[in-house]
């Protein structure tokens, strides 16, 4: 059950009679506040106002510490989870050399199997460099190439001041074969 983080608790509560619901979670019907707060104090628990707009308002006993902590504790775990939205940058030079660009297409695709969306961005320095754009096109073109099966151009390569960049998202059933191919593979070994 999904609970507001700032609750009222105890005194706080303006309620004269509450529905109350006890520390084992039984419902124990319509209560007057003052001996659902004397049920709460004998158990050294907290009397928690949890929904405020019922009629009558419903109260529960819980430590409220220990719950508060607890929500955290989910929260923080959620968040972990929660990578759909990064996006991660790998940037190139329009010169690189071969090895290199291989090195950074592994990297890509790494991100990519972990389900992250990868902008690749060639930078290009002032001058000649960037009198030759159409180098960076086509580095992105050979990106794009190389990922195939496991990448989806999500946004095409555009150029912003002095950096061509594409954004690439995970295509999902490419990733799915490519993880069958690789298991099949070590069970050959």
């Amino acid at each position: 059950m999904a609970i507001p983080k700032d609750l009222p608790v105890n005194e706080r509560i303006r309620a004269r009679e509450v529905l109350l619901i006890d520390h084992e979670g039984k419902n124990r019907g319509v209560v007057p506040l003052r001996a659902a707060l004397a049920m709460a104090r004998e158990l050294g628990l907290d009397l928690v106002e949890v929904d405020p707009s019922a009629t009558p308002p419903v109260c529960r006993i819980l430590d409220y510490g220990k719950w508060k902590y607890k929500q955290e504790k989910k929260e923080r775990e959620a968040r972990k989870h929660r990578h759909a939205g990064e996006l991660h940058e790998v940037r190139l030079r329009p010169n690189i050399g071969r090895h290199d660009l291989d090195f950074k297409v592994r990297n890509v695709e790494r991100l990519l199997m972990d389900g992250a969306k990868v902008r690749v961005a060639v930078r290009f320095r002032r001058g000649r460099e960037m009198e030759h754009t159409e180098r960076g096109y086509q580095l992105l073109d050979l990106v794009k190439e190389l990922l195939q099966g496991i990448a989806v151009v999500e946004r095409p390569p555009t150029l912003e001041g002095q950096f061509l960049s594409m954004i690439l998202g995970p295509d999902k059933r490419g990733i799915a074969q490519r993880q069958q191919q690789k298991e099949a593979g070590k069970s050959l070994v």
